[in-house]
């Protein structure tokens, strides 16, 4: 029995209860929360890009400044491998999780790619990326009845790096795993990124893009990782459409991208700075719990 099971994932398949439409989609304006809740659904992959399209262009509620924080436009925090810049979840305001993710003392063998499976915004904004991170963890909870967001880190097509569930950054700076509800059968060894948007059709903006590479970089770094090996797809473990065809056959792309920095080659320039040149201070990770 996988770990995760009493965040939902795995209960679900053991006692085979129904996975419906509805439970699928949900929250503000009807938007599906993250790809990773296609991991639920025994629906074939046409269903789920049929999901995809119907996703309401309505009010979703991203984008807005969230309790305490400042409207704000344009500004853009990227990330580099060489100086990893993360949003954390007291920055983003996430709720208190139901309980504290477990962290294992062990490398993940694998990165799983995913994507959000919610609307293409062209908001590249901090309060939109701050927001997407509090829609996923609200449906992972609240629907869902997880203990927390299922991944552990969240890229949104700005760019902007969160961590997700609880615990995930420091354990990614002591070479270990905070356990997420991300790929179904396969939490204990793996290590999530959810990317912000549909990629079934559609492009993978350029600034999501070179976050992700270095964020790849990053945990490929930590934890000793190969990318020709370890940088998957979420329909490599599961019955999914995720992460779109798009993303999907991007990944040799992305898993010689990740090589080449690896070997000495310097970071993407457009990825090494916001648009005004200026890196903002965030938090060190030896404050990060």
């Amino acid at each position: 029995m996988n770990a995760c099971s009493e965040d939902g994932a795995d209960a679900r398949e053991r006692d085979r209860s129904p996975v419906t439409r509805r439970t699928l989609i949900g929250g503000v304006g009807g938007v599906v929360g993250a790809g990773l809740l296609e991991m639920l659904s025994a629906a074939p992959p046409v269903q789920n890009e049929a999901m995809a399209a119907d996703l309401s262009a309505g009010d979703t509620g991203l984008g807005r400044a969230g309790p305490g924080e400042r409207p704000e436009t344009g500004e853009h925090v990227l990330f580099t491998a060489d100086a990893p810049r993360i949003y954390t979840r007291e920055q983003w305001k996430a709720r208190s999780p139901r309980r504290a993710a477990k962290v294992i003392g062990r490398r993940p063998d694998h990165i799983v790619v995913h994507h959000t499976a919610t609307p293409n915004s062209k908001d590249a904004s901090r309060a939109h990326a701050f927001a997407l991170s509090r829609l996923i963890q609200d449906i992972h909870m609240d629907r869902n009845r997880w203990d927390d967001a299922g991944q552990q880190l969240t890229i949104s097509r700005g760019g902007i790096v969160m961590e997700g569930r609880n615990r995930s950054l420091k354990a990614i700076r002591n070479g270990g795993l905070a356990i997420g509800a991300q790929v179904l059968h396969h939490n204990e060894h793996t290590i999530g990124i959810e990317n912000e948007g549909t990629y079934m059709k559609k492009a993978v903006p350029r600034r999501l893009w070179g976050s992700l590479v270095e964020v790849c970089v990053w945990l490929c770094r930590a934890y000793d990782l190969e990318p020709s090996k370890a940088i998957v797809g979420h329909r490599d473990y599961n019955r999914t459409a995720c992460p779109g065809d798009v993303l999907y056959a991007r990944l040799p792309a992305l898993r010689r991208a990740v090589a080449k920095r690896l070997d000495g080659a310097s970071g993407q320039s457009d990825n090494a700075t916001g648009d005004d040149g200026i890196l903002p201070i965030l938090p060190p990770l030896d404050d990060l719990t």
